[in-house]
């Protein structure tokens, strides 16, 4: 536990270097297009649909050294993007390598943790370890916001040092006592007893490449922000997620996901309209400033991703189902959100960047009815009826 700690903690710290720096690093290195952006999503997003043949493939690794070699590929390839990418083009292959690790690595991450978790307290410790990236992120993105605002800080130095991070927690990963690889066959299992799991992950996935790709492009295009400010977004996102995030575990098992994953859809559709038209409704300042509190918002809100897991620990029909299941819903959550990065693209250039969170909008809205429909076995959740005296 000690160890998944200590690499939760690295791994928070690396990415967020990532995170905040990434949007400007396109725009002022490459100068790309809108439709550009949008396209850059598939080679970045097509390793998330190939995650469950790329696992399958490496059947013969449990989690654990499974998890240390996505850190590896991680390294790697954030390394290569600072060192030499000298076009667009080979800057693409690098972040396909890059993303093929951090894929792995997201459904190991959950599986892993609630490995380490007590019965009934999983939400709590997702959440907690959660609460601990974000710790971590605040000191990488306020580290980016020093260090681009004060100390001249470049891309290279950066991601020299996210590579360096992501070694560490290679490292520390493969330190974990080992547990028993699941055979290949399991991987490709899709199953009926979680089919709505699966349609949560396609509306997570379209939902979630809205935020990842359009909405820091609007700060850095369209309100024009540098790199520091986008690194104090996320070192306010990652403040409050500090103690956000372990009570969002908490909520989680004491309400339950349907509570949790209804209440963040239709918070989410509130958070669209803010991004796409409060420049038509407000001056620019005003709506600058409501478009930050969005993004932070919508930082907040991808950690409820921890409900989707609970729930399918909750209605697993076995416990080798949960770390498969997962990885095939990351497989089939990126099919659709490579699809929507690229029909974001066109709709920006032909209509305007209000009309793909118009299109968030929807996305929500169909995720509010679709959360509705979550049964647990779950005893405090949305109880029939009080106690009787």
């Amino acid at each position: 536990m000690q160890l998944f700690l200590a690499a939760i903690f690295v791994f928070g710290f690396s990415q967020s270097i990532v995170e905040a720096t990434f949007n400007n690093y396109l725009n002022e290195t490459f100068s790309i297009s809108d439709f550009q952006r949008g396209f850059l999503e598939l080679p970045r997003e097509l390793p998330g649909f190939l995650v469950v043949f790329v696992a399958a493939l490496l059947f013969f690794l449990c989690t654990r050294r499974l998890a240390a070699l996505a850190n590896l590929l991680c390294a790697l390839g954030i390394l290569l993007i600072g060192i030499y990418s000298p076009t667009f083009s080979v800057m693409l292959i690098w972040l396909f390598i890059f993303s093929i690790g951090q894929h792995l690595f997201i459904p190991l991450n959950q599986s892993i943790g609630m490995e380490l978790a007590r019965d009934g307290r999983t939400g709590r410790r997702l959440g907690q370890l959660s609460g601990i990236a974000n710790l971590s992120s605040i000191i990488g993105s306020f580290a980016i916001l020093i260090g681009f605002k004060f100390f001249n800080l470049n891309f290279k130095i950066s991601y020299i040092v996210a590579f360096l991070g992501f070694l560490t927690v290679a490292l520390l990963i493969f330190l974990m006592q080992k547990n028993k690889p699941l055979p290949a066959r399991t991987k490709f299992k899709l199953k009926k007893e979680y089919s709505l799991f699966y349609w949560l992950n396609i509306l997570y996935g379209t939902r979630k490449q809205i935020f990842l790709t359009f909405a820091p492009w609007v700060l850095v295009t369209v309100f024009k922000q540098q790199t520091y400010v986008v690194a104090t977004l996320l070192m306010a996102g990652g403040i409050i997620g500090i103690f956000f995030k372990p009570l969002l575990g908490k909520a989680i098992d004491r309400f339950g996901e349907r509570f949790i994953l209804t209440a963040e859809a239709v918070i989410l559709v509130f958070v669209c309209l803010g991004y796409g038209f409060s420049s038509n409704v407000f001056p620019e300042t005003t709506a600058m400033y409501i478009a930050f509190f969005c993004y932070v918002v919508d930082q907040l809100l991808m950690s409820v991703s921890m409900a989707r897991a609970t729930y399918l620990q909750k209605i697993a029909v076995t416990p080798e189902d949960v770390n498969q299941t997962l990885t095939m819903g990351v497989t089939i959550d990126h099919a659709f959100s490579i699809a929507v990065a690229l029909l974001g693209g066109l709709i920006w250039i032909s209509w305007g960047y209000q009309y793909v969170f118009l299109l968030g909008v929807i996305i929500a809205v169909i995720n509010t009815f679709s959360a509705l429909r979550i049964k647990t076995k779950s005893k405090m959740e949305f109880p029939a009826k009080l106690p009787s005296a």
